[in-house]
């Protein structure tokens, strides 16, 4: 049977179709990824199209590699070649490493090198940019608490994803501030050109001017890749739809396969006009909809695509699925939320203890997912499910990658790999301590200011001139001979380079003679000192390095990773070098030693001493650093498998995204809707659906950013494959304020048709049920679906584990002897960060009391002479000078100052 007979009518369609531009346009669950692999397969089999010639773009690694996968179990054994399957920025490095040369400007004085970035540029993260754009400010005079850098960061991201030069910025700037920015734009740009230095925006703009302005390079990838598919289309922004463009070249072999109800990506440059105007671009265009759901039942598909309706910027789909029925969409109405956080973790331990004792009859693993709107909103969560004894796994907590102690090791190995890195230099240049201070980083950064030479080359020129006191310049050479070492290492030279060190300081020794009495047998540096770090080989006895190997006869293997290390690694697989041949050892030539980058940060992490430091504070900490680097050192044995190089490890860490992080086999996740794109769980709880949390109160002015906030509920929703539980807090806690404000439920939950929603938990008062569920029309009666009376959490007991695994009995049940700590008291609070390794400052004073005269508070009702009703949902300040926010049914939110407002209580 051909795998072809396992697609509907519309995707056959679609993987048929291979000749020409076709939008795909793919409905939730409805088997996009299948396409995808199938139409490479289908192509590869029956079109007799060749592997390699086939360029397949998606935005994560992970979905990059389930992709690969499949093709692989369809194809796998049709061709050596494969298919490049490749997330967008993965796929513009590979571009870079290989052709960045091209844009090169030939420097006007003779004998210089060309200004432009090289091959051996390195990838800036967000703190390394943050770090660039601190030291520019602090240069230039910018005060950073009127202007943070994180602002501008995010101001200089927005131009960059719509294409816009410092100078385009700034004649677009229409204040001062913006015009500042502009100007720290341009440094910004000149820093990182110094550093031979790449940001994530900056991939996506330079691989997309190198093709468009080299015309060499455009035809070979356009002769390289006559196929293109590109996944997530509507995620796409300015820079990867030109990109795309330039790949497409005259054959407009284009598939693009996305959804309009699912582009969320605004905030990062996504432009939901690409996959709108697709057929403006491309008129001969086919369009094919993929509207059968496979995911979720047919209750949780009428609730998420009647409330994606309401959008006006959408082409439009029919989704179904042969799930009919199902369960109800669940809703619970917290009374804040520490009790929202409880319900869920009750729910979900009933969950698990339930399918642990049936057999699922879909043979699904019984995982749950609790997606919220911001990340903020994990703590309560994380602390429920604590208290229920049940193990969670939070995606876009801390990254692996983002860890001191291995961002530390990650800047040393950029600095071996391009010493011009000045960020990673600054980073590492007194990490561990070596007795570098401020004062000897302020001369060199002077020194580097004045000569126009990065913080290597200052450093190295200072040293020459001997510009600095004598125990400094004694721990720059220190550094500076470790990082040569590493370099000598890499490549295969330590032997030639520790002799010809050895022979300078012989050279430069004065003879026994010459010296005064007594100091022969004086040590050159002190034990103690922190310049005493010296390499000894007989100390890496038990590394996977053996620099002695270098002058036995080295099996094929190793022969073959030498050749690997001393030749330029292949951009792309099936593509080989020029002069690439692997050359022949003679009798007076040894072949270099096997070194990946593994060996290199054995060598580094003995060297600088950095786990000794840490086995020396013994704390629990410490012993969890040393097992981060451990685990360092396993993640780049890993790359040694895969045959990667320094570049392509560092390449790697690079562009690790919080979507990578996600654990398929985990029970129970946490994490954001954004974060949450592409993955389904059985069971999905679906919080804070309240006004100014979700929809978020930064996109309340603006139609279209509350449309993608829809969407974003619209993905939330469609997440689910059984069961969606909806929840809102009555009253939640914010930043700054003393008491819980009352909160006005989501538009969102309006737009649930009122037949498909079970309430859940029981009745509290009926000023609540009119300030939450009355506004979904239904009544302030209960369910008579909803659980039993008893409720399964309380507030008076610390630890719910043992309450839910005692043979069912609630929890309320079990009173406790003692009243436990408050469930939101500032000491749990502060237990909470402590576990996560973050430092909390206990208030020591009380807030002061609210004094306004009139005193109207959130969640109270008022009355206007023009907006009729409302409910007051925020204050601001105090006195009569206080602003109100107010809730009015038929007007929506007005901001009104108190003493004009006239407003009174209702």
């Amino acid at each position: 049977m051909s795998f072809l007979d396992q697609l509907n009518p519309q995707q056959r369609e679609a993987v048929e179709t291979t000749e020409g531009p076709v939008l795909i346009l793919a409905g939730a669950g409805s088997g996009k990824t299948r396409v995808i692999t199938y139409r490479i397969a289908y192509l590869i089999e029956h079109a007799g199209v060749m592997p390699e010639s086939i360029l397949a773009m998606t935005f994560t690694n992970k979905a990059a590699a389930e992709m690969a996968e499949r093709v692989e179990k369809l194809v796998g054994g049709l061709s050596i070649a494969k298919p490049v399957i490749s997330t967008f920025h993965s796929f513009c490095v590979r571009v870079l490493r290989r052709d960045i040369d091209a844009l090169q400007i030939p420097s006007a004085t003779p004998g210089q090198t060309p200004i432009g970035h090289t091959k051996k540029f390195v990838i800036y993260d967000e703190s390394d940019m943050q770090s660039v754009v601190k030291g520019i400010m602090k240069r230039l005079g910018v005060d950073d608490k009127q202007l943070t850098p994180r602002t501008v960061l995010s101001r200089i991201s927005w131009a960059k994803n719509h294409m816009l030069d410092p100078q385009e910025l700034y004649l677009q700037s229409a204040d001062p501030k913006n015009e500042k920015i502009a100007h720290l734009f341009e440094e910004y740009r000149k820093e990182l050109r110094k550093a031979n230095a790449l940001d994530f925006d900056d991939l996506l703009l330079e691989a997309t001017r190198l093709l468009k302005t080299v015309s060499p390079v455009r035809e070979y990838y356009n002769r390289r890749f006559q196929y293109l598919l590109i996944d997530e289309y509507q995620d796409t922004n300015r820079p990867q739809y030109e990109l795309m463009r330039m790949l497409a070249g005259e054959r407009h072999n284009v598939c693009a396969v996305g959804d309009e109800d699912q582009s969320i990506y605004s905030w990062r440059g996504a432009d939901i006009r690409n996959i709108l105007e697709f057929e403006q671009d491309f008129p001969e265009a086919k369009i094919i909809r993929l509207e059968q759901n496979y995911r979720s039942t047919q209750n949780i598909l009428q609730a998420a695509s009647s409330v994606v309706a309401n959008n006006l910027r959408r082409k439009g789909k029919n989704l179904w699925t042969s799930r009919q029925g199902g369960t109800k969409i669940g809703y619970y109405e917290a009374p804040d939320g520490e009790n929202e956080a409880l319900f869920a973790a009750d729910h979900i331990a009933k969950y698990l203890r339930e399918a642990a004792h049936a057999e699922n009859s879909r043979g699904e693993t019984p995982r749950a997912a609790v997606l919220y709107r911001t990340n903020s909103q994990s703590r309560l969560f994380e602390e429920a499910m604590r208290r229920y004894g049940l193990k969670y796994k939070v995606v876009g907590g801390f990254s692996f990658y983002e860890r001191a102690e291995i961002k530390d090791m990650i800047s040393y190995l950029k600095v071996i790999q391009n010493p011009d890195d000045s960020i990673s230099l600054l980073r590492v240049i007194n990490t561990p301590t070596r007795g570098i201070g401020k004062g000897t980083i302020d001369t060199i950064e002077r020194l580097a200011l004045e000569t126009g030479l990065s913080l290597w080359g200052a450093l190295g020129e200072a040293i020459r001139r001997q510009l600095l006191p004598q125990r400094a310049l004694a721990a720059l050479k220190s550094f500076q001979q470790l990082i040569l070492d590493a370099q000598a290492i890499l490549s295969g030279t330590f032997v030639e380079h520790l002799e010809e060190s050895t022979e300078e300081v012989v050279a430069r020794a004065p003879s026994p003679v010459q010296m005064p009495e007594g100091s022969q047998t004086r040590p050159a540096v002190e034990p103690d000192s922190d310049d005493a770090a010296a390499f000894d080989p007989t100390e890496f006895e038990n590394t996977a390095f053996d620099f002695g190997g270098a002058y036995g006869s080295p099996d094929e293997e190793e022969s073959s990773h030498t050749a690997a290390a001393n030749k330029p690694p292949a951009v792309f697989e099936n593509e080989s070098h020029e002069n690439g041949a692997r050359p022949s050892a003679t009798a007076d030539s040894f072949p270099a030693p096997s070194i990946n980058t593994a060996d290199i940060l054995k060598f580094l992490i003995d060297r600088t001493g950095y786990i000794k430091l840490l086995e020396a504070e013994d704390t629990p900490e410490a012993f969890s650093r040393i097992e981060n680097l451990r685990e360092l050192v396993n993640a780049a044995m890993d790359s040694r498998d895969r045959g990667e190089s320094l570049d392509q490890f560092l390449d790697h860490a690079a562009l690790i995204s919080d979507a990578d992080d996600y654990d398929a086999r985990a029970q129970i996740t946490l994490m954001s809707l954004h974060a949450a794109k592409g993955l389904e769980f059985p069971l999905v709880f679906l919080s804070g659906l309240e006004e100014g949390l979700f929809p978020h109160s930064r996109t309340m002015l603006q139609p279209d950013d509350v449309e993608e906030e829809r969407r974003l509920c619209y993905v939330g929703m469609t997440r689910a494959m059984d069961q969606l539980i909806l929840t809102r807090a009555v009253y939640r806690r914010r930043y700054g304020t003393d008491l819980p404000e009352a909160s006005v439920p989501s538009r969102f939950l309006e737009e649930v048709p009122i037949q498909l929603i079970e309430e859940l938990g029981k009745r509290r008062s009926a000023t609540t049920a009119h300030a939450g569920t009355a506004a979904l029309g239904r009544p302030a009666g209960r369910s008579p679906a909803a659980h039993d009376a008893d409720v399964h959490y309380s507030y008076e007991d610390e630890d719910q584990s043992a309450a839910w695994k005692r043979s069912g009995v609630p929890a309320n049940r079990q009173k406790s002897t003692a009243p436990a700590k408050p469930y939101n008291s500032i000491e749990n609070i502060a237990e909470f960060f402590a576990s996560r390794g973050k430092k909390f400052t206990v208030p020591k004073s009380p807030l002061e009391e609210p004094t306004g005269k009139r005193g109207f508070r959130p969640g109270q009702r008022v009355r206007h002479p023009k907006y009729g009703e409302g409910t007051v949902y925020q204050r601001e300040g105090e006195g009569e000078e206080a602003k109100i926010t107010v809730q009015f049914p038929r007007f929506g939110l007005k901001k009104l100052v108190e003493k004009y407002a006239q407003l009174e209580r209702a």
